[in-house]
């Protein structure tokens, strides 16, 4: 096998951890691009484990834009959510989500308490299932070092965010009505599909209306989507699609693509709304609807 097929066969695992790491489709190809330059200049008669040698790569290089990015993301305007990886437009009738949390928006914001080298060894242990002799020196650390910070990580995971499970048809449904009681600005109907506690997490990054904290409660929410139907704007549109592999609604300005919005749900109730409309975040990884004119 050459060097680029060599590459080519590992660049989906590649790309997977680099995007966990960073919660950014964008830097996560950057990521697997300097690794394959990398990669290039290598001495490959020397390289008895090319994987491990491109997930080490990978890694290392991840971890260091994630240091850079965390000092741009403390100047970013309102919250910072991750950016999907998979923006699926017009899912057919046939396709099952796959309930995998740790490709979610939800589950990416929550690593973002992590810090970078804890991020990375929680991810090798729980996503891609290393041993610990195998993350430590893939990190330089000790294995004892190595297993301490995979607990701290999965315990601040687990406290952040309680895992529900909810049937994926549930879920779609359950989202589904509150797109419609949403675009209608049925206030009763939004309480009743929130929890008492839910809370709505909106990523405009400066260059699309959003809301610039979390805000919390059902009822403050429901008024807030009240005062946006108020608006009446006619040139948007409101649909269901699949981001990440989960339900989604997709909002269209003028059959632009202008915002995703993703749930948590306990099965009964939404606990948690998460929406991106930064304009940034919304470009790439989308699958078009063919029915759908070319914008």
């Amino acid at each position: 096998m050459n060097e680029e097929n060599t590459f080519e066969t590992h660049r989906p695992r590649l790309f997977g951890l680099s995007y966990r790491l960073l919660g950014s489709r964008s830097d996560a190809e950057d990521v697997v691009q300097d690794a394959w330059l990398r990669w290039q200049q290598a001495d490959h008669a020397s390289i008895r484990d090319p994987e491990a040698w491109l997930v080490t790569a990978a890694t290392r290089l991840g971890i260091d834009r994630l240091r850079a990015a965390r000092v741009q993301r403390g100047r970013y305007v309102g919250p910072w959510l991750p950016e999907p990886a998979e923006i699926d437009e017009a899912p057919g009738p046939d396709h099952h989500a796959e309930r995998a949390e740790q490709v979610s928006l939800a589950f990416l914001a929550v690593l973002e308490r992590l810090g970078p080298e804890e991020r990375a060894a929680y991810l090798l242990k729980e996503a891609f299932d290393y041993e610990y002799a195998q993350i430590a020196p893939l990190l330089g650390q000790s294995e004892a070092n190595c297993r301490q910070m995979v607990h701290r990580a999965r315990e601040r995971v687990q406290a952040a965010r309680p895992r529900f499970e909810v049937e994926p048809e549930r879920h779609r449904k359950l989202l589904e009505r509150f797109m419609h009681a949403a675009s209608r600005g049925d206030q009763t109907a939004i309480t009743a599909l929130l929890r008492e506690d839910a809370r709505l997490v909106s990523d405009g990054g400066g260059k699309a209306l959003a809301v610039i904290r979390p805000l919390l409660g059902r009822e403050r929410i429901a008024r807030l989507f009240w005062a946006a139907y108020r608006r009446r704007d006619p040139a948007i549109e409101w649909r269901m699609g699949m981001v990440n592999g989960e339900p989604a609604i997709l909002r269209y300005r003028t059959g632009k693509l202008a915002a995703v919005m993703v749930a948590t749900t306990d099965g009964e109730r939404i606990v948690e709304l998460l929406n991106v409309a930064n304009p940034d975040k919304l470009g790439a990884g989308v699958t078009p609807d063919p029915g759908r004119a070319s914008w």
